[in-house]
């Protein structure tokens, strides 16, 4: 760290500041092959733990020490994205046909993207920006990574497009750092694009001039939250801003900035090409186009899959086309629609809303009746689970990935995902207490809405939900603790059998 502190002409502990910030700067010698296993969800529904169990003791050595050759490390990592397996128009014609489309972000919180571009500013002369946010790292959530790994060109395509449209002459694709041969095949796909003339000086005898980077993150999830990776891009700490200013007003470097998501960014091509009128015919309401979904879990089916928003869960779930059921014959229990970060939802409120109607998979089907009965369609990871999942081991396994991700700026987030972490990890392991549900609501209580970016929500929602949906599991755990014997989230026994335990306990 003197030595880049002295290349950079800054203090050693300016450097230290960074490097202890990111995951994947190491401050020790580290093996030189690297056996990292996701440790969220989705993958230990499959069996990571036993798997990596299994690896530590063939090669002799603990979770995040070297072999004694220094050759090969085994190291527990957060999602890794695999959970499933022409004549240009003018600038605002395009920032218009992209209104019209009634194109919402696609990275989770769904606000209409040519809003956002009508938001830049404009007037003050400064240089503008565009930023991919393709740090896809919601445990369950793989979408973004498909579409940069086979099809490249489509998001250079809607870059260059989009950039042009917002007048930035100077854009970026901050990836994240776990995929990096993504990394590459993206910057081949760049290359590709400057030699055919579509990036550079004068693209195509326009007169338009327009760079494009890839920067690689570094092991952070705070880093998704658009002012933190702007932060991260200038090369501090990905600590989220306070806004008011906005990117759009003042981002990277305190130029007006866009940030959007991979996918929102991926449509533009279509929507230039067809129209915004024509993209507002596909999908239902105002959950206009397609949507990609990361389908995981108990599905015979895993992967990705672009569907019409408007599909129902039904046929989502059941179709050959799609997820084609349950992997087994073990019955549903609980999905995730939109990825760690929204409220998990039992079996009769996935197929039906709490009114009767169809669950459809749209933004406003999915949140009907609000948290109480409904979830988010977020980042569409959608996360399948039968009645063998314990949800209270699911819920501290979430607790666990957020309480590991916060930045520690905002007080509530820093010691509220900690004590939410701490409560539920006593809960799963048999020593809860019958105070430590309501503690938990009280925690989650405060966390929500008074945090600086949206993890604290993030963290805070699915522990409100599961508490919500499957109180009488949390006290079974409380109440029968040498019942509990979870081992990759699943119990001893489907807890439809065990149940009305709880219930002659109450009486």
């Amino acid at each position: 760290m003197d030595k880049v502190a002295e290349i950079l002409h800054i203090k050693p502990i300016e450097v230290y500041e960074v490097v202890s910030f990111y995951t994947m700067y190491n401050q020790k010698p580290i093996g030189k092959y690297m056996f990292e296993f996701c440790q969220t969800s989705p993958c230990c529904l499959n069996g990571v733990e036993d798997l990596m169990d299994y690896t530590c003791e063939k090669l002799g050595v603990k979770v995040g020490e070297p072999t004694a050759d220094g050759l090969f490390e085994v190291r527990g990592v957060e999602c890794l994205g695999a959970c499933g397996y022409a004549p240009m128009m003018q600038l605002d014609e395009v920032v218009e046909e992209v209104k019209t489309s009634g194109l919402r972000g696609r990275g989770g919180a769904g606000f209409p993207a040519g809003m956002k571009w009508s938001f830049i500013d404009k007037k003050s002369g400064k240089p503008r920006h565009l930023v991919c946010n393709a740090d896809e790292s919601e445990p369950g959530t793989f979408k973004d990574r498909y579409l940069m790994e086979f099809i490249p060109h489509l998001l250079i395509e809607g870059m260059i497009t989009s950039s042009y449209a917002l007048g930035a002459n100077l854009s970026y694709i901050y990836i994240r750092g776990e995929y990096m041969w993504v990394y590459k095949i993206l910057e081949r796909a760049i290359n590709e694009a400057k030699a055919a003339g579509f990036l550079g000086k004068n693209i195509l005898g326009s007169g338009y001039d327009l760079e494009l980077y890839v920067h690689c993150g570094a092991g952070a999830y705070i880093c998704g939250e658009e002012t933190a990776l702007i932060e991260s891009l200038e090369g501090k700490r990905g600590n989220p801003r306070i806004k008011p200013p906005f990117p759009a007003i003042s981002g990277l470097w305190a130029n007006p900035t866009v940030v959007n998501n991979v996918e929102t960014i991926a449509a533009v091509p279509w929507i230039v090409n067809n129209s915004g009128a024509e993209y507002a015919k596909i999908g239902i309401g105002r959950s206009t186009g397609t949507k990609l979904i990361s389908a995981s879990g108990h599905i015979k089916n895993p992967g990705v899959y672009e569907i019409e928003l408007g599909l129902s869960v039904y046929e989502f779930m059941n179709s050959d086309e799609y997820l084609g059921g349950m992997s087994s014959d073990r019955p549903l229990k609980a999905f995730v629609p939109g990825g760690s970060s929204v409220p998990v939802l039992p079996a009769h409120l996935i197929y039906k809303t709490a009114a009767g109607e169809d669950r459809l998979m749209s933004y406003e089907s999915l949140s009907d009746g609000g948290f109480a009965t409904g979830s988010m369609l977020g980042s569409g990871g959608f996360i399948v689970y039968n009645d063998t999942s314990c949800i209270v081991r699911n819920t501290w396994n979430f607790s666990r990935f957020y309480h590991h991700e916060s930045c520690g700026q905002c007080t509530p987030c820093r010691e509220g995902t900690g004590w939410m972490e701490k409560v539920l990890h006593r809960i799963e392991n048999g020593h809860g207490r019958e105070e430590d549900i309501e503690l938990l609501l009280s925690i989650q209580s405060k966390i929500e809405g008074n945090t600086i970016c949206p993890l604290g929500d993030a963290a805070a929602w699915p522990v409100a939900a599961a508490i919500r949906h499957f109180r009488d599991e949390f006290e079974y755990h409380i109440r029968f603790p040498e019942k509990i014997k979870n081992r990759d989230h699943f119990v001893a026994e489907p807890f439809e059998k065990v149940k009305h335990l709880v219930s002659k306990e109450t009486v």
